[in-house]
Order: C-alpha cells, then structure tokens, then sequence
C-alpha cells in the first residue's frame, strides 16, 4: 500500500516565485548544490532587497525543492529552454514543477479550481480554500492538526499561487475571480516528452496527474499528443484504448533545441 503524501507548508516561503526562479536558473550550474547556489547568489548581490534569511528560504525551501531534484534535472531543463521561449510558456513549466513540489497545492487545483471551473463559478472565495484545507486535515493529508491561523494562511497561500500562474485574478471583497487556463503547445510537448523520459508509458502517460493540473482528461491528452503529432514532434498510433508513440526526440536537451528553434 502506497503511503499517502503529507502536505506541508513549504508555500509559506514563496508562491510562484516565477522572476526569482528566473534569476536563480540563471545564475545556478549543473551540479551546483542549493547551499552552494544561495552563496553564490547573495554574494552577487542579486536579491538585494531581500533579507538573507528570506534569500536562503527561496532557495532551499522553495527553488531546490522544485527544481533540484532528480539530480538538478529540471534545472537543467529549464535553463535550456529560458533564452528562447516565452514568459507566459516558461511560467507554466514552473507551474508543473511548484505543483509536484507542493501537494496542497496541486490537489487545490485538480479538486477546487477545475471543478469550480466546470462549474462556471465566478471566483474562488477565500473560505473555499479554507474548507479545502479543513477537510485535508479531517482526512489525514496533514502531519498534525493546523491551528486556525495556520489554516486561514494556508488558504491565502493557496489562492495567491494559483494568482501568480494566472488560473485566478486579483483579490476582492468576493475573492479572485476565475480565469481560463489552457496548456499552451510547447508546455505540452515538453510535459509528454518529459514523462516520456521518466520512464512513463505511453498509455500511462494518458493519463498522468500532472494533466489534470490542467484540467486535462485522458481525451484532451490524446487530442493534444496528435497535434504534437501534426506538428512533427512526434508520431503517435491510436487503436481504441491502447496507443503508441514514436519519439523522435532522444532527449529533453534535443527537445528543447526543436522547440526553442521553431
């Protein structure tokens, strides 16, 4: 039986962070440690607006989480992709990866965002969130029970990231209003390719959760994986429920060359 994944707090030390993470990827190397990162970045001064305790919270707590992992691979990835591909582009990729490094968060969106979506609500309230939070605890999803300030943050923290990827707007007296979010093409190439790489199937692949993030059933991937297909980046077969793709790319390296270059 699969242990279930606790949510932590890990929000509190930065939401989207998304021209910061621009700033660190760019100064960071492969093999660079978070630690040796944070020297290096306060030493040139880069943040100097931002208190050395709070520097080294966003890069440990927040950027290394997020993009060293695996190795420093989505670091590596995305520093790849940075000088040729869109700011709204870039801040989806980042999106995946605050998503996988944040539970609370990703579970927020497929469950409260999407389905309000569907719903065509409005806005997300602030008491949603709270409610989303409450019931994390009352199921076990928290290390220990949260205080009610902790919970009432929590939910702030949550509306706000899902602001900076822009799947919600501004704060009001009625909450943030909703705002349609659709993967863009060079997301989802570099999603399918990336899970590829990871070791998932191509059926699996499908259905992974890092689609649902946006709002993305089995159908919807496939549609997009064809017209992955349309633009040469692939080749996929489908027969009923099994389906078969022929990468053409060997690896992300050789991916982001063809995209950054088209």
């Amino acid at each position: 039986m699969t242990e279930q994944v606790k949510y932590d707090t890990n929000l509190a030390m930065g939401l989207g962070l998304i021209s910061e993470t621009k700033i660190l990827l760019e100064a960071w190397a492969p093999h660079t440690s978070a630690d040796d990162l944070y020297k290096t970045v306060l030493e040139l001064g880069l943040f100097s607006n931002v208190s050395a305790y709070r520097l080294r919270n966003i890069v440990v707590r927040c950027f290394a989480n997020r993009y060293l992992v695996k190795d420093g691979g989505p670091a590596a990835d995305l520093k790849r992709f940075l000088p040729g591909i869109a700011q709204p582009e870039i801040a989806q990729l980042f999106f995946i990866y605050t998503c996988r490094a944040n539970p609370i968060l990703a579970d927020f969106i497929r469950t409260v965002y999407w389905s309000s979506y569907e719903s065509a609500v409005d806005v997300i309230t602030k008491e949603n969130a709270e409610e989303f939070v409450r019931r994390a605890i009352d199921d076990g999803k928290t290390p220990s029970r949260w205080a009610e300030g902790q919970i009432v943050r929590m939910g702030r923290y949550l509306t706000g990231c899902c602001s900076d990827f822009v799947l919600l707007g501004g704060a009001s007296t009625k909450g943030r209003p909703i705002l349609p979010f659709r993967i863009s093409p060079s997301v989802a190439a570099y999603l399918a390719h990336e899970l590829h790489f990871s070791g998932v199937g191509d059926n699996a692949l499908l259905t992974h959760e890092d689609w649902r993030l946006f709002g993305l059933a089995r159908e919807d991937v496939l549609e997009e994986i064809k017209r992955l297909s349309l633009k040469g980046l692939l080749i996929v077969q489908a027969a009923g429920d099994v389906i078969r793709i022929s990468w053409k790319q060997q690896n992300m390296e050789a991916l982001c060359d063809v995209l950054t270059q088209s």
